[in-house]
């Protein structure tokens, strides 16, 4: 609900600029009630021209956040193929710590004289 709340704020500031930057560069007279034919010409043209850059923008937008998005998992995909080299590193020191261990006290037990 949020998310959709969130977009239908965006859309009317959106629609309120386009609103405002419009009028104010081709409304010229407020003498009339009705706009002339100049006005709604420079009003059309402005709303198109607006929506043409905007969609441009978001064609731009989408396929560079694509690049964003395959690099961001290129990067956890490195980070988590570094983590588990060093996981099994680590896990191998042990091991060899344990075994080594393990070799010493079977060399202790054997060298030491048993009592008879």
């Amino acid at each position: 609900m949020d998310y959709e709340l969130r977009n239908i704020k965006d859309f009317l500031q959106l629609y309120n600029k386009i609103t405002d930057m419009c009028f104010n560069s081709c409304v010229d007279n407020l003498y009339g009630r009705d706009l002339t034919r100049e006005e709604i010409s420079c009003a059309d043209n402005c709303v198109l021209k607006f929506t043409n850059v905007n969609q441009r923008l978001l064609k731009v937008y989408v396929g560079v956040q694509s690049d964003i998005n395959q690099r961001r998992m290129a990067e956890v995909e490195a980070q988590q193929a570094k983590m588990m080299a060093e996981a099994q590193q680590q896990q191998q020191q042990e091991q060899a710590a344990l075994q080594s261990t393990a070799e010493m006290t079977s060399t202790t037990n054997s060298t030491e004289p048993t009592a008879a």
